[in-house]
């Protein structure tokens, strides 16, 4: 991500920027596939430090034997995007009410 002139976050900001990836990465897998046709999903977000922060996104779904056609890797990759999206949001709203 590029630098957005965040303030040194503090440990609330950094687990809210995970629950925000963790949540917009979920929403995006269960508006694709029914949650009855997916046999496990994973997500974890962490992140290092608080200036800068590093954001990492892990995705694992695995899908039901009917899902055998769909592309679950694809899903996996539009689901991080989804996250870092979230995530990005949100720092860019911490960046302007601290320019504020």
């Amino acid at each position: 991500m590029e630098e957005i002139g965040i303030p040194e976050l503090t440990v609330e900001q950094r687990e809210k920027l995970c629950e925000i990836g963790e949540k917009a990465a979920r929403e995006h897998v269960l508006s694709k596939v029914s949650s009855r046709r997916i046999s496990t999903l994973d997500i974890t977000v962490d992140s290092e430090g608080s200036k800068p922060v590093t954001v990492n996104v892990e995705v694992e779904i695995t899908l039901s034997p009917l899902m055998k056609d769909f592309d679950a890797e694809k899903l996996t990759e539009e689901a991080k995007e989804k996250a870092f999206a979230a995530i990005n949001e949100y720092l860019r709203e911490l960046a302007c009410k601290y320019t504020k």
